[in-house]
């Protein structure tokens, strides 16, 4: 099922360097982060979080033929693969 999310979340994306997908499993749970460039999270996100519900929607279906529950999650990139600010981070100097 790894290949599957692999293969899609590359399928999506312009560049699909950066793409990482990441398997968890806790039982017959499994989850799989997907990890993308900044610049292509909206198009795996989807509008409305489309793209990314159907990906979960055939992750379910496989995960029920293999007798496992599956899960996505989108994982934001880090910073320094872009340019990238954190929400939570105060900016540098404003006050000044």
């Amino acid at each position: 099922m790894r290949e599957l999310v692999d293969y899609l979340a590359r399928a999506l994306v312009d560049d699909p360097a950066p793409v990482e997908v990441t398997e968890e499993k806790n039982g017959d749970d499994v989850l799989y982060l997907v990890k993308v460039g900044r610049k292509d999270l909206g198009k795996v996100i989807g509008k409305k979080g489309r793209t990314a519900k159907a990906l979960r929607t055939l992750l379910s279906a496989v995960g029920t033929l293999q007798n496992v529950r599956a899960g996505l999650e989108i994982v934001e990139p880090d910073e320094d693969e872009g340019k990238a600010k954190s929400k939570n981070k105060p900016a540098a100097d404003a006050d000044q």
